[in-house]
């Protein structure tokens, strides 16, 4: 049996590693991932995980997939992977001294071709954020395609005071309910490399 990740994101193959889950291959799927109007955050979180699992299962029949998507969301509004500076320092603006919510959409297709998906929330907090401080994460470039304009696990992790719930949900996965879909699936552990 194949396991693959459909994903490019080098946080995700990292944290499935983590736990012993390392997947075959990793065949990251090209879909449209344009909200649909009046889409919330945590629908297009868990829209584009199964979008991905089924592309990824259509192009690898038989095979164990694991697809994911993680969406930032302020409110209703969606905090898009940003690769513009001056976009990034509106939503870092935004996020200062407030809380948001991080959803992860987690979708596993079974070699039987059954798919179970779940949708993880985060919250987190931001301090409020200084124009140095702003202005030296802009320069640091870690902001760059990351949803909500930051990446936790680097120069941002000073900014957050506290998260309630998964903190690898922020970096990408919550390998907690990942772990979960992967053995509910029916593949133990040792069957995985």
């Amino acid at each position: 049996m194949t396991f693959i990740l459909a994903s490019a994101s080098p946080r995700r193959l990292q944290l499935l590693e983590q736990i012993g889950r390392k997947p075959d291959l990793v065949a990251p799927c090209d879909i449209d991932e344009t909200p649909l109007k009046e889409e919330t955050p945590r629908e297009l979180a868990g829209r584009l995980a199964v979008a991905k699992a089924k592309a990824a299962a259509a192009a690898h029949p038989g095979a164990l997939i694991l697809a994911a998507d993680t969406v930032v969301g302020a409110g209703r509004r969606i905090l898009d992977k940003t690769e513009d500076e001056k976009r990034a320092r509106r939503i870092l603006a935004l996020l200062s001294g407030r809380r948001h919510r991080v959803y992860g959409g987690i979708a596993v297709v079974a070699p039987s071709g059954k798919l179970t998906a779940r949708i993880v929330m985060t919250q987190v907090m931001f301090k409020r954020l200084g124009d140095a401080e702003v202005e030296a994460y802009l320069q640091s470039g870690e902001w760059r395609g990351k949803a909500g304009a930051y990446g936790i696990q680097g120069h941002a992790g000073a900014f957050v005071p506290w998260i309630n719930g998964s903190y690898t949900n922020i970096v990408g996965l919550c390998v907690h309910t990942a772990d979960k879909l992967l053995s509910a699936a029916a593949v133990p552990l040792n069957a995985l490399r």
